[in-house]
């Protein structure tokens, strides 16, 4: 583009570019300032054309400047830039007066050039020239406000002798010399206050390489401006994911009160406090109750920027009545945050209503004000508690609380919410599922003295709640007893019942004396009906479950397993035996059998029964914790309680992922003189000698008071024996905390009372039995069934 250059720009100026054209239009002379402008050397352009410096109709640029002496052009330089010039041209005449060569004088456009300062001087940003030693060359108007001093003070002056000592400034310097090292722009950010004033503020500085036509770089530019606001939002946004994975880790209501409030302090607020409704602290439904008198609040969480939470007026835990008009309580009235400040007389009159909270305002805001926030805790459209945030206003940060900061913590009050409302009913269905499985564990066991026992139960910590995990030492007839450990599949209030179902019904079936096998037979089935029946409409109901029968008399233990866990052997000597049992199908699988297993165990052999919970782990399978778990008992078990204590401490976590049930046995045996055995046949003549056999033994026993009733009771059993069950006929006397009498006999048929007529000759022989005795019944033998009969031993002994 040509254009004819205006009459101010006539005037020559000192140092301007200038060359020398001959009459055909080639480089004939370069000067210095030429080189500076256009970056060419005078080797580089002497003897070239003219024309080639110029961007567009060259022969129309030189027509222009024979017309009129002088012209705008855009000149190409050498680094490829286009930019305008005004261009002068002199003719130089031979003696005869011909043109021989031309004198060709360029600067930059001066108006542009004036632009160009304007802009600079005038920018919205602070801008600022240094040289390659970090020197000040020049300052804007912008720069100079901000560092409070004109651009004289700072010229040649080195950086770090003009601001503080400090991270963010000895960061901003390294970065200058960044540029100067790669000749490559780069960026600063920072959280720094200006020199001229005591805010805080962010300041995103760019900062690029100075350069002369040649290609040197001669310094470094920069401009910075200030980010507050969006380094704000950038602020917000990264608290809000953060409180995505800071807040409600635990199902636990005050954790997750106290993770709200260390997360806005000291990034939202330099206070928080978080209070809860009682009912919320205790799982259950929340209940504000009237308002008219104040709201009870309780302090679940608090966190300040200051050591020792100075600005808390109550305590954690602690209570306290929230008035109508207070912040907090309009905010839990409302649902709808409250925002207030320092001289609003709602605000003003609850501190001055409150003695506590007078004395922390007094002593906070002694040189500032505050701004205050109380913000709902909403889940569900239910209010839970408030959570009220404060800010001290000070000369480094004046902001109070804004409709940004409000909107925040509306946003982290929800979520904080939800997880307080889920921690609550987790709490309520935990509290109520423990208790009900605690109210279904045996505590005491008495009648019976086969084996000395101790036990832990622990509920799992995890979020999927209290297990089905049971345990029971059932007194047996015949001074036996039977060890049961059982596990449902699933957790929480459904498992706890089931588990409370079973363990009801292992009790009905273990008093009909079934063996394990077979009683684990009909718990199968049981499981089934009750799936069937459940009304969850999943129709399933999983559990496993061990069952053990130990007998004190010949040493021997009867196991089954549905599906459970193995049991382990602590032998007298202290080696360790885990007992392979036959798994067996889990509870509910039906049509399956069950296996069981007899062993003999010597009188101080200590057995364990277990859940999976105890040797199962995500880091562990069952094999590697069922080889701890021997190791744990490996050797000399002098304590039952100090056992089980070493168990859990070596194979639990400090938070158990399961249920854990531990039982462990330590075995008693009768000696041969407390048991007496005979075997009769079925010759009804011998009912009188069976009475004098058991007389004269409880005679060696010292029994004689006992001996009317055991007669009676021997005669009626022995009778029923040989008239109804048939040889081969054993009677046992066993002396232990009771006198138990048994009768076996080859029959299977169960006896039962009758109520015999005024002139029947029998049937009022189990009745005299029932009357006589403190228990009596039967149970299946292997070759029939046994009678047995248990009377209180007399009180002298």
């Amino acid at each position: 583009m040509v254009t004819k250059a205006s009459g101010a720009s006539r005037a020559a100026t000192a140092g301007e570019a200038m060359a020398v054209v001959d009459a055909r239009g080639l480089v004939a002379g370069w000067s210095e300032g030429a080189r500076r402008l256009t970056g060419y050397t005078v080797d580089e352009v002497t003897g070239t054309p003219a024309a080639a410096l110029v961007d567009g109709d060259a022969a129309a640029v030189w027509r222009t400047l024979l017309t009129y002496g002088d012209a705008v052009v855009d000149l190409r330089y050498r680094d490829g830039r286009r930019q305008k010039v005004a261009v002068r041209i002199c003719p130089v005449r031979g003696a005869a007066g011909e043109r021989r060569r031309f004198v060709v004088q360029a600067t930059p456009d001066p108006i542009e050039r004036g632009l160009g300062e304007l802009a600079f001087a005038q920018a919205s940003m602070s801008m600022s020239v240094f040289d390659t030693g970090q020197r000040y060359l020049r300052m804007n108007d912008w720069a100079c406000k901000v560092m409070g001093q004109p651009e004289e003070e700072f010229r040649h002056q080195y950086f770090p002798d003009t601001v503080e000592d400090a991270t963010h400034s000895r960061g901003f310097l390294r970065h200058l010399e960044i540029v100067v090292e790669t000749g490559e722009p780069v960026r600063y950010e920072s959280w720094t206050r200006s020199p001229s004033g005591r805010r805080m503020h962010a300041w995103t500085s760019e900062m690029w390489p100075v350069r002369d036509p040649s290609g040197e770089l001669i310094g470094t530019a920069l401009a910075a401006f200030d980010s507050s606001e969006q380094f704000a939002a950038r602020q917000r946004l990264a608290l809000l994911n953060e409180a995505a994975g800071s807040i409600g880790t635990k199902l636990d209501v005050v954790r997750t009160a106290r993770e709200l409030a260390e997360l806005v302090v000291p990034r939202l607020a330099d206070f928080a406090s978080v209070d809860l409704l009682e009912s919320v602290l205790q799982g259950e439904e929340p209940e504000m109750g009237p308002v008219a008198g104040g709201v009870r609040l309780h302090r679940a969480a608090h966190h300040s920027g200051t050591p020792g939470v100075p600005e808390a007026a109550i305590a954690l835990g602690a209570a306290d009545v929230y008035p109508p008009s207070s912040p907090p309580a309009r905010a839990l009235v409302t649902g709808e945050p409250v925002l207030t400040r320092t001289g609003d007389d709602s605000l003003d009159s609850w501190f001055a209503g409150h003695g506590a909270r007078s004395a922390k305002l007094q002593e906070a805001a002694a040189d500032h004000d505050l701004s205050l926030m109380a913000v709902p805790l909403v889940a569900r459209g239910t209010t839970l508690g408030v959570a009220v945030l404060v800010r001290n206003l000070t000369p480094e940060h004046p902001d109070a609380f804004d409709q940004d900061d409000m909107s925040l913590a509306e946003e982290l009050a929800s979520r904080a919410a939800v997880c307080v409302d889920n921690a609550r009913r987790y709490t309520r269905e935990r509290t109520t599922a423990l208790a009900l499985q605690r109210s279904l564990l045996p505590k005491t066991v008495a009648g019976q003295a086969a084996v000395e026992f101790a036990s832990r139960y622990l509920p799992a910590l995890s979020q999927a709640g209290v297990g089905g995990d049971w345990f029971d030492v059932i007194p047996l007839s015949g001074t036996r007893v039977a060890l049961v450990v059982g596990d449902v599949v699933g957790h929480g209030i459904h498992a706890s019942v089931t588990m409370g179902r079973l363990r009801t019904a292992v009790w009905a079936l273990a008093d009909v004396d079934l063996p394990p096998d077979e009683l684990l037979t009909h718990l199968d089935d049981l499981v089934e009906h009750l799936a069937a029946g459940d009304g969850t409409g999943d129709g399933e109901i999983g559990a496993t479950c061990l069952y053990a029968v130990y007998d004190p008399v010949d040493r021997s233990c009867t196991i089954a397993s549905a599906g459970h866990v193995p049991p382990v052997v602590v032998r007298p000597d202290g080696s360790v035996q885990v007992v392979e049992v036959a798994a067996g199908p889990m509870l509910g699988v039906g049509g399956l059998p069950f296996e069981a297993r007899e062993l003999e165990l010597p009188e101080g052999s200590v057995l364990a029964l277990y859940t999976d919970g105890l040797v199962e782990a995500r880091d562990r399978d069952v094999d590697t914790g069922t080889a701890a778990l021997c190791a744990a008992l490996t050797g000399q078990v002098d304590s039952l309680e100090r056992a089980c204590d070493t168990v859990l401490k070596a194979l639990l976590p400090d938070t158990p992922g399961d249920d854990v049930a531990l039982l462990l046995a330590r075995t008693r045996a009768l000696d041969a003189e407390q048991v007496a055995v005979w075997n009769l046949t079925d010759d009804p003549a011998l009912v009188a000698n069976a009475r004098k056999l058991a007389t004269d033994q409880l005679t060696r026993w010292g029994l004689e008071e006992a001996a009317f009733v055991t007669e009676l009771v021997v005669s009626e059993l022995v009778t029923n024996a040989i008239r109804y069950g048939g040889a081969p006929i054993q009677l046992r006397l066993i002396r232990d905390r009771t006198l138990i009498c048994e009768v076996s006999d080859a029959s299977s048929t169960s006896p039962h009372l009758r109520r015999a007529r005024q002139f029947d000759e029998g049937g009022r022989g189990l009745l005299l039995v029932a009357q006589l005795t403190d228990r009596w019944g039967s149970r299946p033998s292997g070759a029939g069934k046994t009678i047995w009969a248990e009377q209180a031993l007399p009180p002298s002994l």
